[in-house]
């Protein structure tokens, strides 16, 4: 358990064997945040010295004793920290931390970031006298032990609503403001990027790669801020990787991202291309703001973000796509997305760039207006326009999309396959420049398939 002695007032076990601990709906006390929740944020400002109270821990609103079973509600974390050594470039990476130190608490679940938290305390903990004040106290000191340059921490915990609501609209303009800084830097401006490995509690293989133009799936970390967090805990889950020779300027492969990735994964994933969905995609952790699902149907790409309620043209829910996208894998054609990384002019450019997005939400379409190429806006379609991959196909034919061109362009299905709506094409490993749309072609028509086991093997010529 962590720091012996430190946390005998706390009625719960606290320490990283909890880290990854899942709390299903069933056994949960109250969910703070979360998808059903549409304000819901944390937040960790540096502030002058003198400004706080050294380990004051403030509550606004019900406590966990005081919320009925199974309750859902807005949530807040507001810590505000000083320090003589503290800058505001490092306010991201301390917030993100946030997630680790919540996770180490017994029966206390955190996931996510920034705006798009969720929570969970479960019955048991509760029961011990588990209360949002413990969180807290927890909080406070597990910062001031493992960032020494914080002299003083202040932690705020917010479930009164409106109380919530009235500070929101202040958070977003904050991340706003963080994530405008490294916009117009490059890649090539740099000798080194970051690594990120706070995640791999829930994906042991994952290592998140941030550098000038692709930011953390998160969302919640910049190259900058990696810079910040790896000169504040030089040993830390935060580290610099020196970019070595650049083997695939298009995909993005680096030859120091690909050494540095194999052995923070144990060897489990051996090559990385950052701007791509196919080949060998950046992996994914659980946090991702958005991902790709791909649509085989016309080759293309859809995005979907995690406020996404509904389901996709291919009839699957963001919840069913991000089991296939987290857990550290590479899925060709699901890849976990930041919305700052599609404000890159490096977007997926592996992979055809916006050229190759056929669907996303209109939330997402909205937000990223003034990124998405002229011209291409209005031929990518929403939830608005379509509701199946038919409908899809016929608007994107209404608009004339250009990847209705580039897939003609493919090489042709051989004959010997039928070609059915059914058909779903499963794109192979290839280099840049090849289409991943021809692959392994499966076609099912009019079957029902029960089996224990499927193995697809490729037959060497």
């Amino acid at each position: 358990m962590a720091g012996e002695g430190m946390f005998t007032d706390i009625p719960v076990e606290i320490g990283v064997v909890f880290e990854g601990e899942r709390i299903r709906k069933q056994s949960m006390h109250a969910e703070l945040g979360g998808p059903s929740v549409s304000e819901k944020f944390e937040l960790l400002e540096v502030v002058p010295s003198g400004d706080i109270t050294d380990g004051t821990v403030h509550l606004i609103g019900p406590d966990l004793a005081d919320m009925e079973p199974g309750t859902v509600t807005p949530f807040a974390i507001h810590i505000r920290a000083a320090g003589a050594s503290l800058e505001g470039d490092m306010e991201s990476v301390m917030e993100r931390r946030i997630h680790d130190f919540c996770n180490w608490i017994e029966g206390f679940m955190h996931l996510n970031q920034r705006n798009a938290i969720w929570l969970r305390a479960d019955k048991r903990s509760v029961g011990k006298g588990l209360s949002l004040r413990h969180v807290g106290i927890v909080l406070a000191r597990l910062y001031k032990s493992a960032l020494p340059i914080i002299d003083e921490i202040e932690v705020t915990l917010i479930t009164d609503p409106g109380e919530v609501r009235a500070r929101y609209a202040r958070a977003l303009g904050i991340y706003e403001q963080r994530d405008a800084r490294s916009r117009g830097m490059t890649d090539e401006d740099v000798d080194v990027f970051y690594g990120c490995s706070l995640c791999q509690s829930f994906a042991p293989s994952h290592v998140c790669v941030i550098t000038p133009q692709r930011y953390a799936n998160c969302g919640a970390i910049g190259w900058l801020d990696g810079r910040a967090a790896a000169r504040v805990d030089p040993k830390g889950p935060i580290y610099e990787i020196p970019k070595g020779e650049c083997l695939d300027p298009i995909a993005g492969e680096y030859e120091g991202v690909n050494l540095v990735v194999r052995e923070k994964s144990l060897s489990d994933i051996s090559r990385v291309q950052l701007y791509t969905a196919f080949g060998y995609p950046h992996t994914s952790c659980g946090c991702f703001e958005c991902t790709t699902f791909y649509v085989p149907e016309c080759d293309g790409l859809g995005i979907v973000n995690r406020d996404f309620r509904g389901s996709t043209p291919t009839g699957l829910t963001f919840g069913t796509i991000a089991d296939s996208t987290g857990g550290g894998r590479q899925v060709e054609g699901f890849h976990g997305l930041s919305y700052e990384y599609m404000r890159s002019p490096r977007f997926l450019q592996g992979s055809g760039g916006w050229e190759r997005v056929v669907w996303m939400p209109a939330a997402v379409r909205a937000q990223l207006k003034e990124y998405i190429p002229d011209g291409l806006r209005e031929r990518i379609a929403t939830e608005e326009d379509v509701t199946s991959v038919e409908a899809l196909m016929d608007f994107l034919r209404s608009r004339e999309h250009p990847i209705l061109s580039t897939r003609e362009q493919a090489p042709a299905i051989p004959e010997s396959v039928e070609q059915s709506p059914g058909r779903a094409v499963l794109p192979a490993k290839t280099g840049a420049g090849q289409n991943p749309g021809t692959g392994v072609v499966v076609t099912f028509r009019n079957v029902t398939i029960r089996a224990d086991r499927i193995f697809v093997n490729r037959k060497m010529p």
